[in-house]
C-alpha cells in the first residue's frame, strides 16, 4: 500500500482521519508531518495540518523469537571464531575471489537457517552498482515462508544478521569482505520506498521553502535518503538526534 497524504485542522485530527481511511491503528503506520498548520488570526488565514502516512512492514513477533534467533546466530559466530583461531592468525595468501566470498557467505547463512529450523533457501545475485560502491561483493536473498523473524522491526534483525554474517566471513577468509543480505526482497522494497519518499519530500521542500523532518531511521536508511538527494540543486540533507531517534531533515539550499 502506498503512502497517503491527509489534512486536518490539527495533526492529531489528520492522523485520526488517516487511520480511519486505512483501517489501521497508530502503531501500524509511520507518520511524517508535512505541516503543523496554523490557526490564523481570529480564524482568518488559517492553514490545515498536513501529514504523510505509510503502513509499516508487518511487525515480527520479536519477543517470542528474538532469543532463539540470537542463540542460533551466537552459535554460528562461535563456530566461525573457533575455526579462524584454529587456522592461525596469519593472512591467507592471495585475495579470495568473488565466487569464494559469495559461496562462503551463503554457507554461513544456510547454517544459521538450519539452526533456526527454517525452511528457506539462499539465492545469490550480483551486487547492485550502489552496493558495489559501498564495498559489497554480492547480494544474498533468503527466500521461503514466514521469514518475518529474520527481518524484525524496521529491519533491525536483518541488519544484525548481515553484520554477523560478514563478521564470520572475514574470520573464515582472513580478509575483510562484505555481502549484502536480504529476506524476500524486503531491503530492495524498503530502499525503493525511501527513495520515493526522499524525492517527494524534496519536491515539497522546494515548493514551500519549509524544512521537512522525516521519521527516526537507522543509519543505513538515513544514508539512502542522503544519497538520493546528494547533489540536488535545491535542497540539502542533514541528520540530527541521538541513538535510535536520529532523523533526517531536508532543507532548502540557501
Amino acid at each position: 500500500m502506498e503512502s497517503l497524504e491527509v489534512t486536518g485542522r490539527t495533526v492529531r485530527e489528520a492522523i485520526e482521519k488517516a487511520l480511519a481511511r486505512l483501517g489501521r491503528t497508530r502503531d501500524e503506520v509511520e507518520v511524517s508531518i508535512l505541516s503543523e498548520g496554523s490557526r490564523g488570526i481570529l480564524g482568518i488565514g488559517g492553514e490545515d495540518a498536513r501529514i504523510l502516512v505509510a503502513p509499516k512492514e508487518p511487525p515480527a513477533e520479536e519477543e517470542a523469537v528474538q532469543e532463539p534467533v540470537e542463540d542460533a546466530v551466537q552459535a554460528v559466530v562461535q563456530e566461525g571464531v573457533q575455526e579462524a583461531e584454529e587456522e592461525g592468525d596469519e593472512d591467507r595468501p592471495g585475495r579470495p575471489s568473488s565466487e569464494e566470498i559469495t559461496d562462503t557467505a551463503a554457507e554461513i547463512v544456510e547454517t544459521i537457517l538450519a539452526s533456526l529450523r527454517l525452511d528457506a533457501e539462499v539465492e545469490a545475485h550480483p551486487a547492485s552498482s550502489d552496493a558495489v560502491q559501498s564495498g559489497f561483493v554480492s547480494y544474498l536473498n533468503i527466500v521461503g515462508d514466514d521469514l518475518g523473524i529474520l527481518i524484525g522491526r524496521r529491519g533491525e534483525t536483518l541488519a544484525s544478521l548481515q553484520f554477523l554474517t560478514n563478521l564470520i566471513l572475514g574470520k573464515r577468509l582472513r580478509r575483510w569482505a562484505k555481502v549484502q543480505l536480504d529476506v524476500e526482497g524486503y531491503r530492495t522494497r524498503r530502499e525503493e520506498m525511501l527513495r520515493v519518499l526522499a524525492q517527494r519530500m524534496s519536491a515539497r521542500v522546494q515548493e514551500t521553502g519549509v524544512p521537512m523532518t522525516l521519521e527516526a531511521m537507522p543509519a543505513n536508511e538515513r544514508r539512502i535518503i542522503h544519497m538520493t538527494l546528494n547533489g540536488h540543486p535545491s535542497v540539502t540533507t542533514a541528520s540530527f538526534g541521538e541513538g535510535d531517534q536520529r532523523r533526517v531533515v531536508i532543507s532548502p539550499k540557501r
